[in-house]
């Protein structure tokens, strides 16, 4: 017995068409990329590790932003690169030149000398960066 033929349209078609769409290899890409997200999201948390002091404001957060971070071993990074202040000054510079908006957040650990601090600082005004920020962390409520 041959199959039955159908003329739709002009086309010859056999049997039945596929009424359903098969979405298994769709649900396996899926659960993939979930497990590789859970698995690789809390990497992307990681960073230098600098206990900085605790304050009762927030400090806001603007749009594009350069995080340097001061550690209790007076090293500097970049966006967790270790840098030189000369080539932070370089760097900050070229910046200022792209974006005059750039803001600068600074996350010293607490142990840091004030002195160390401030020559940071003082490469970060002699760059050009007005919108200079201090991160901290909040305290917690009162009667913790």
């Amino acid at each position: 017995m041959a199959p039955k033929s159908a003329d739709i349209g002009g086309e010859t078609r056999l049997g039945p068409a596929l009424a359903e769409i098969n979405i298994i290899p769709f649900v396996d890409v899926v659960l993939v990329l979930l497990v590789i997200f859970l698995i690789t999201a809390p990497m992307m948390l990681g960073g230098i590790d600098v206990r900085v002091p605790k304050t009762e404001t927030r400090t806001s957060r603007p749009e594009e932003r350069i995080v340097l971070a001061v550690t209790r071993d007076r090293g500097v990074y970049l966006e967790n690169q270790p840098i030189s202040l000369d080539r932070l000054s370089k760097v900050l510079t070229g910046m200022v030149k792209r974006n005059p908006k750039a803001a600068v957040f600074l996350k010293a650990d607490e142990a840091v000398a004030y002195g160390t601090v401030m020559k940071v600082m003082d490469v970060i005004k002699k760059a050009g960066i007005d919108r200079v920020g201090m991160v901290t962390e909040p305290i917690g409520p009162v009667g913790r």
